[in-house]
C-alpha cells in the first residue's frame, strides 16, 4: 500500500528576500533589546553588551519571528499568484 502525501512545490524565498526578511526580525529586536539592557549596562564594555544582546535576540528571531515572518511571505506570495 502506498499513501499519497500532498507536497506543494513552492520555490523558497530568494536570498534578497530571506536578508530583507532577516533584517526585518533583527532591527527591532536589537533595537528594543539596546533599550531594554540600557539602564544598568551603562557602565559596561561595548563588546560585554553586544554579546549580551545577541544571546538573547538571535535565538528569538531564529525560533519564534523569522519563522513567523517567513509564513506572512508565503501567504503574501501565494495570494499573489
Amino acid at each position: 500500500m502506498s499513501s499519497t502525501v500532498k507536497t506543494s512545490a513552492v520555490n523558497p524565498p530568494s536570498i534578497h528576500a530571506r536578508a530583507v526578511i532577516t533584517w526585518l526580525a533583527i532591527f527591532p529586536l536589537v533595537t528594543l533589546g539596546f533599550f531594554a539592557i540600557a539602564p544598568f549596562a551603562t557602565d559596561w564594555n561595548p563588546v560585554l553588551r553586544a554579546f549580551v544582546l545577541s544571546v538573547v535576540v538571535v535565538p528569538v528571531a531564529v525560533y519564534l519571528v523569522v519563522p513567523q515572518l517567513m509564513r506572512i511571505y508565503g501567504k503574501i506570495r501565494t495570494a499573489r499568484r
